[in-house]
């Protein structure tokens, strides 16, 4: 294996460690506490564990957390009653609605509603047209948490050939504008593009956000690329016992770690990042809120 792995948690660790000492000042000099609003709707374990997570690792960081449970039966209505009365509530500066919704609600229309200095996921179609034209907005934070570790091993991403794989609006979209942002030559693929691995086989910096486990081979890498894997995937692990499963990134790790120069692996890497720029978000939010200059230091080093 002769690729640097690039640890996400370990990076995680310290921008949370950042944004708690940048809460505490906030709080010192200025009397301002962020909050951080999660809603869940429904019994999603995986959305459950989430919105655990987020909420533990707010307070820890010395911020004020909202959570609001609601039943999977819980009307449109009644959620969009839900995110105005957030929207007005002074204490909260963030607001994080999470998604998978229940199939009778809207969710497009639920973040439509959502005030889009609030809007720390970064989802609401006025922040995507700020990252879209180069605005001050809020930028979604698993792309964000994507750039942070490729800018740890890159010293320059200018000109660079980079390749999306994947072309959400959560990830891949606003992938690939943080990518033109930094001067990168862009391309977004997904699964309809012809001779996909040629495409991969092109890029300096190949992010993976297809959805599908180990669709992106060894021999699909550049030698020396750096290769962050988006992807989580949870997959059959007979070799653990019977029923047990484990968890895999959108591309082949051992295959790529042979090729690539650096890479992200799964669990363990762009998924803590996730959270971590989630909370730097938030603090975002608040500062520019209430006018305050947004610390510029958050997510580097």
């Amino acid at each position: 294996m002769g690729a640097r792995i690039i640890d996400g948690k370990a990076r995680a660790v310290r921008i949370r460690e950042k944004v708690a000492a940048e809460v505490a000042r906030l709080g010192a000099d200025h009397g301002l506490v962020p909050g951080l609003a999660v809603v869940l709707v429904g019994e999603d374990p995986a959305s459950q564990v989430y919105v655990r997570n987020k909420a533990r690792q707010t307070a820890e960081s010395g911020m004020r957390s909202f959570e609001h449970r609601l039943p999977g039966a819980t009307s449109e209505k009644e959620l969009l009653d839900l995110v105005a009365r957030l929207n007005a509530d002074s204490a909260v500066h963030g607001i994080l609605v999470q998604l998978p919704l229940p199939a009778h609600i809207d969710a497009a229309r639920v973040i439509d509603a959502i005030d889009p200095d609030k809007d720390v996921d970064g989802f609401h179609v006025v922040n995507a047209g700020r990252l879209m034209v180069g605005f001050e907005g809020m930028v979604p934070c698993t792309p964000l948490g994507c750039l942070v570790l490729l800018r740890d091993v890159m010293d320059d991403v200018s000109g660079a050939e980079a390749v999306v794989v994947g072309r959400s609006n959560i990830v891949g979209k606003p992938m690939a504008q943080l990518l033109l942002r930094e001067n990168a030559t862009v391309t977004i693929a997904h699964s309809r593009t012809r001779d996909l691995p040629a495409v991969c086989r092109r890029a300096d910096i190949l992010v993976a956000a297809v959805g599908r486990p180990e669709m992106i081979r060894g021999d699909w890498i550049k030698p020396g690329a750096v290769v962050i894997d988006v992807g989580i995937n949870r997959v059959p692990a007979p070799e653990r016992g019977e029923g047990k499963s484990r968890l895999v990134g959108d591309v082949a790790f051992a295959e790529a770690a042979e090729v690539a120069g650096a890479i992200t692996p799964v669990p363990g890497g762009v998924g803590p990042m996730t959270i971590a720029c989630l909370l730097a978000n938030t603090v975002t939010a608040a500062c520019r809120i209430h006018g305050l200059p947004v610390p510029a230091d958050l997510l580097s080093g």
